[in-house]
């Protein structure tokens, strides 16, 4: 993809030199331009405490029932993730502990733990691993390539696998993501704007993959929903940021512009100060963030993106799990735990686990979903899944719930 700013499907008129030298005179420190927001699923950054594994993770199991399940996460190699693999393992040990305790609940699997590493050939070489020890299901691994190594493997042996990765690419029949898609992310805003009365819709997009999938998501849903698409942008540098801004201007001043997408939590803010500095008048446009902006400190401290909504899960399931996990292991764990927890109770489910043969295609693909620590999901035929998303609003100082999440399909 070239590196440039874009402009698709809108003409967009000469900017007036007023306009353009209060632009130009901004000071480069309001544009925070220090990185991107994540593509690999959420934002990796968040809440990395890692704790303490319970256990050595060489060849470990987790539980006593008789279905061999497969764990695969990043549990050595860079730092960063292997805080995150390891903060989920812990998740799927609570989960594990929490079915052994539950009167109610049967122990109906073991799980089998996996590292792999850091790359697409340590995932391909844990799934096979994995498909030797006899597994029944896979679960994880967590970033894309490696969803898409580990799936290959497993689909060649005719286990289903459910990855951790949002990255839509990643999904195939037989390969499950369990994260939060781009599209359900925006089609679920967009259709919240719909509802507003909004109908004319421009995008920002940093030049990255994750720009590139937001901006793919993006343009899908709007067409699934039959909204207007205004202008699409894209950027690589502050100067470019500062030029589409400059181009948007007189667009949303004129009301030909009513929604402006800004997905990457990283720059959004001094994007939208920057907008005010041109004169777009808070309130006259309406601005939508991904799941990403959730628990951005300063997304929610950022006065020029008050009124803005993004998508969200339910926060009360990781907030429970939150306690629980400082509580044994003494850290605050990454947001993913949630997934893990939420994986290894489905995998252990009796529906899904004592069925002939276990996981079928049938059953996980079931359209009522399921319940789980995010809320409720499903996934489709197609490898694909999708969760009921709150959404949330800014205020300057913190968020607020907008609109609660459906408890049901």
């Amino acid at each position: 993809m070239a590196h440039h700013i874009r402009r698709r499907t809108f003409a967009l008129g000469a900017l007036s030199a007023g306009v353009s030298s209060l632009l130009a005179a901004c000071t480069t420190g309001s544009f925070d331009f220090a990185g991107f927001s994540r593509g690999t699923g959420a934002n990796l950054s968040q809440g990395t405490g890692t704790g303490t594994a319970v256990a050595p993770v060489a060849g470990r199991t987790i539980g006593t029932g008789p279905v061999q399940v497969a764990l695969l996460l990043p549990l050595s190699g860079d730092a960063a993730i292997v805080g995150v693999g390891t903060s989920m393992l812990n998740a799927a040990d609570l989960a594990m502990a929490f079915i052994s305790q539950s009167a109610n609940l049967s122990e109906n699997i073991t799980l089998n733990v996996f590292d792999t590493g850091a790359t697409a050939a340590g995932a391909a070489e844990a799934a096979t691993a994995a498909v030797s020890r006899g597994v029944s299901l896979v679960l994880g691994p967590l970033r894309a390539d490696q969803v898409t190594a580990a799936g290959q493997v497993a689909k060649a042996a005719a286990i289903p696998l459910i990855g951790f990765s949002n990255n839509s690419g990643a999904a195939s029949p037989g390969v499950y993501l369990l994260n939060v898609l781009p599209e359900t992310e925006t089609r679920r805003t967009l259709g919240y704007a719909k509802k507003l009365g909004k109908k004319a819709f421009a995008g920002v997009f940093p030049s990255t993959d994750f720009g590139r999938i937001q901006e793919g998501a993006f343009r899908q849903s709007l067409a699934d929903l039959g909204l207007g698409a205004r202008a699409f942008y894209n950027f690589t540098s502050e100067a470019e940021a500062r030029n589409v801004v400059a181009q948007l201007v007189p667009l949303l001043t004129a009301g030909q512009v009513d929604s402006l997408f800004l997905p990457d939590r990283a720059t959004a803010p001094s994007i939208g100060n920057l907008l005010a500095e041109g004169g777009v008048a808070a309130g006259t446009v309406q601005i939508i963030g991904s799941a990403d902006w959730n628990n951005d400190a300063t997304i929610a401290n950022a006065t020029s993106l008050a009124g803005a909504i993004f998508p969200a899960v339910d926060e009360s399931g990781l907030a429970s799990l939150s306690a629980e996990y400082q509580a044994k292991f003494g850290s605050v764990p990454h947001p993913f735990v949630t997934l893990a927890y939420t994986a290894t109770i489905l995998a252990n489910a009796a529906p899904l686990s004592k069925a002939s043969p276990p996981y079928g295609a049938a059953l996980l693909t079931s359209a009522s979903g399921f319940s789980g620590r995010d809320g409720v999901f499903r996934f489709f035929a197609d490898g694909r899944s999708e969760f009921a998303l709150a959404i949330r609003q800014v205020s300057v100082g913190g968020t607020s719930v907008a609109e609660d999440a459906p408890k049901k399909f």
